[in-house]
């Protein structure tokens, strides 16, 4: 598919494109790539990578930029990410794609975008933003997530450990995507090829802005996860310490009684409380006594 950038994308053939004065925005296959390539008269040094890859980057060539993308998926950041190649220079950008992802990231700019100045640099802004657009959202969701399980956690509910495990593995794979999107912006406003115009750099330095605090969200979102997980490891200990707190006082309750039975609980022949008709209720009440006396005491110094 082919398109030049006018007040929007207009959508044309190939011999409309080439014949054009204004800038194009062109997507092939890997193999129409192959075939085509001359045709668009970039001076590629580096052929752009169509397979194997595992990297958001770009690299100036003498009189182009090629370059790759490595998208994770936002809807399940842990599957299988989307990867496609690009080339370009001051003429237009081709996308070297076999899964069709690119060209649904231009049909959406196709069918929301309107410029009232159409620019290469304005489109590269739009399809970077269109990449990013929902992440805050995105980070927002976390944040509750957690904010949910801190309050589970609060209220002596279990932490679901495999769930904040995946959490802190989506943000470290999107905190590297946002790093290698700032790598890449910053290529794209160093314009050491002169592609782009002077006046349409700040395009890039928006871009590279929001990137930044989404970078800055992900890492206090993985911050977080790690707090929860002390937040859950102290929680355990004081519900330890409660329980061993109140085993203790539950030894030291029955420690005098116990010591009364083993007292009684002694063969001698002349133990003279056995002859008597109240020893048994003497004992008896004592034991309750004993227990009271303690348990006023452990209530006292507000252990109970």
């Amino acid at each position: 598919m082919y398109y030049i950038i006018s007040e929007k994308l207009l959508e044309c053939t190939k011999e409309e494109m080439m014949e054009s004065q204004k800038q194009y925005v062109a997507l092939l296959s890997s193999d129409d790539w192959e075939k085509e390539k001359n045709t668009f008269k970039m001076g590629i040094d580096f052929e752009p990578k169509t397979t194997n890859i595992h990297v958001t980057k770009a690299e100036e060539n003498f009189d182009s930029i090629t370059g790759t993308f490595f998208i994770p998926n936002r809807k399940n950041v842990q599957s299988e990410e989307i990867k496609f190649a690009f080339a370009l220079d001051e003429k237009g950008i081709v996308f070297i794609d076999d899964s069709n992802s690119s060209r649904k990231i231009v049909r959406r700019i196709k069918k929301r975008k309107k410029w009232r100045l159409p620019s290469l640099e304005r489109f590269i802004y739009d399809f970077l933003n269109e990449i990013i657009k929902d992440d805050f959202r995105m980070m927002e969701k976390y944040e509750q997530e957690l904010d949910e399980m801190e309050d589970e956690i609060i209220n002596d509910d279990e932490l679901i450990s495999q769930r904040v495990n995946d959490i802190r593995i989506d943000i470290r794979d999107l905190k590297k995507h946002y790093e290698q999107l700032l790598d890449l912006g910053e290529v794209f406003e160093e314009n050491e090829n002169r592609f782009f115009r002077e006046e349409n750099l700040r395009y890039f330095r928006m871009f590279i802005n929001r990137v930044e605090r989404l970078r800055d969200l992900s890492n206090s979102i993985r911050d977080y996860t790690i707090q929860l997980r002390d937040v859950y490891k102290t929680h355990l200990d004081i519900k330890q310490n409660h329980i061993i707190t109140l085993l203790t006082m539950v030894t030291t309750v029955f420690t005098p009684l116990m010591l009364v039975v083993g007292w009684y609980g002694m063969n001698f022949k002349y133990m003279p409380e056995l002859e008597y008709k109240m020893s048994y209720p003497l004992v008896f009440t004592s034991c309750i006594l004993i227990s009271l006396l303690v348990l006023w005491f452990f209530r006292r110094k507000k252990w109970l």
